[in-house]
């Protein structure tokens, strides 16, 4: 099983077959492709840890429909270019 992997990962990678004969010679030849586990999840466990504050509840149903026709519609700038998207922060 080790050596056909190691022929199809060499026609892939563009490597003799004769160049690795395990898949670990082969994964030598072609790199590691990600950072080691031991830095998962850095970004994440550095970050401070905010209380999620209360919201405004959402309008349901006409109200909803309501909301969707002034935002899209009434209030919508006409302008040239391209149309921007609802959460654009462009000016």
């Amino acid at each position: 099983m080790g050596k056909l992997f190691s022929n199809a990962y060499s026609i892939l990678f563009g490597v003799s077959p004769n160049m690795c004969e395990t898949l670990n010679d082969l994964l030598w030849i072609a790199g590691k492709v990600h950072g080691s586990l031991a830095r998962a999840g850095k970004v994440r466990g550095q970050t401070p840890k905010v209380a999620k504050q209360d919201k405004k509840k959402k309008p349901r149903g006409r109200a909803h429909k309501r909301m969707q026709y002034n935002r899209r519609f009434v209030t919508a700038v006409v302008g040239f270019g391209k149309k921007r998207g609802p959460n654009s922060s462009e000016k």
